[in-house]
């Protein structure tokens, strides 16, 4: 049962938006899906939800003000890429070295018109992941070593520009797998093997998220599809509207209860009732008042976060929001550019901004305690050109989602670097090279910090 089925439109895919130093964030790419159904559903008007005079600036009336944060505690799994079904965490107990314990190679890199974009996952001790090909596999939670692999990629020999990508889901023992190859794949957690094989009309550029025996995931063109997790059959399905551009990174639903939060390409965020996918609020992440092409891209790349009764996201285009998990009401919003995950987290939500900045605002009004550029500094040198002439200057680096960690906002970078930030002050505390750029959200399991690479590396922080 589809809800509303407007018309495919050609895509632009944006990898990652430009960050130096990164294969995965080098430049814009064409991608022309097929046409859909006639009937084209009412875009409607935009409307900014952002005061046009909104400046981004710590407030004076919390200067020196100190918050509550949860005190941290140890992470047992971790089945979805927010590590819960809310796609929150709030504090975690790991890594207070922050020192690299091992590394190991997963398979693909990013390259080649081919992308990492699962974050890994942890359950029963182990580590899965995905590299840039749809090879899934799973390693030790202590040492990397790999316990088993399998290769998901159908075997009708066919491959489109956009089969790269997805992600993973664990629950019940299974292993969800969703892919650019057009399936979502069912798969025995301990030994690799495949249960059931679903195709689909899109891509899955993103992290499929199991609850109430339904996976769910958002495919290229904006659908949410729904399939029944014991047998792959098709369940429900929400058509939002068709963008007709997008970031390479695409959103994980987040559930709470009996509701389904799910971001899309067009800027949407939506709730829907999980058993029946019944609409119950639409807001649009969205201000009227951007004018670039860039900006004109309303994605919501990273995942909803549902925490304490609101739902924080944050869009391309502009708009970081806490909205009302009941009403779909806008608490209050902010003027952040934004293609990664918040972390909420007791009184404030930490976010990261397109060019860096990593801002920790009050959770109940919206109000900046402080802000961090974790590109100060950075003056990127020009490459190509001749005596001077030409060339081209590499954009800053990008950062990966945060992680909250022992009272420290950790993220990685497109220029290979891990960064420590204490979670009260903003303050930096440490720097340190990974060797290669990280984009994909970090997370934890027992006293370890887990990261995948650009490079098709596991990296282990202890």
């Amino acid at each position: 049962m589809t809800l509303r089925r407007p018309r495919i439109l050609a895509l632009v895919l944006v990898a990652a938006l430009s960050a130096s130093g990164c294969s995965t964030v080098s430049k814009l790419n064409p991608f022309h899906g097929k046409e859909g159904p006639k009937e084209k559903a009412s875009e409607g008007e935009r409307i900014s939800i952002v005061p046009a005079d909104q400046r981004l600036e710590p407030a004076e009336a919390l200067k020196g003000v100190d918050f509550s944060l949860p005190a941290p505690a140890v992470v047992t799994e971790w089945p979805v890429p927010g590590g819960t079904l809310e796609q929150s965490v709030a504090h975690v107990d790991a890594a207070p070295q922050l020192d690299v314990a091992w590394k190991r190679d997963i398979g693909r890199k990013s390259g080649g018109g081919v992308f990492i974009t699962a974050p890994p996952i942890a359950a029963n001790g182990r580590i899965y992941v995905m590299d840039a090909e749809a090879n899934v596999s799973a390693h030790d939670a202590q040492s990397g070593a790999q316990v088993w692999r399998t290769n998901i990629r159908p075997n009708d020999g066919k491959r489109d520009r956009e089969a790269f990508g997805g992600g993973l889901a664990y629950a019940d023992g299974k292993l969800y797998a969703s892919s650019g190859y057009r399936e979502v794949v069912q798969m025995d957690a301990a030994t690799g093997g495949v249960g059931w094989r679903t195709r689909t009309e899109q891509p899955i550029h993103a992290a499929p998220t199991v609850a109430g025996g339904r996976v769910m995931v958002v495919a290229l063109d904006n659908t949410l599809l729904t399939f029944d997790a014991a047998t792959g059959a098709a369940g429900w399905n929400y058509q939002a509207l068709t963008e007709p551009a997008r970031i390479l990174a695409a959103s994980s639903p987040a559930v709470t209860g009996d509701t389904v939060v799910a971001a899309f390409g067009s800027g949407e965020l939506v709730a829907l009732r999980l058993q029946n996918g019944a609409d119950l609020w639409s807001a649009g992440l969205s201000r009227a008042s951007q004018t670039s092409a860039l900006s004109e891209i309303r994605d919501i790349p990273g995942r909803p976060v549902i925490y304490q009764g609101d739902v924080f996201a944050v869009s391309h285009s502009g708009v970081f929001a806490a909205t009302d998990l009941r009403t779909g009401t806008a608490r209050w919003t902010l003027p952040v550019v934004g293609v990664t995950t918040p972390w909420a987290a007791g009184d404030v939500v930490y976010v990261v901004a397109r060019d860096g900045q990593l801002i920790c605002a009050s959770r109940e009004s919206g109000q900046i305690y402080w802000m961090h550029d974790l590109n100060e500094g950075v003056k990127p040198r020009k490459k190509g050109g001749l005596f001077g002439l030409g060339g081209r200057t590499p954009p800053k680096p990008l950062w990966s989602s945060p992680i909250l960690a022992n009272n420290r906002v950790i993220l990685a970078g497109s220029s290979g670097e891990l960064v420590s930030v204490n979670a009260k002050t903003g303050a930096v505390e440490r720097r340190a090279k990974l060797g290669s750029p990280v984009l994909v959200a970090p997370i934890a399991l027992g006293g370890m910090i887990y990261m995948v690479s650009d490079s098709g590396q596991l990296i282990a922080l202890r």
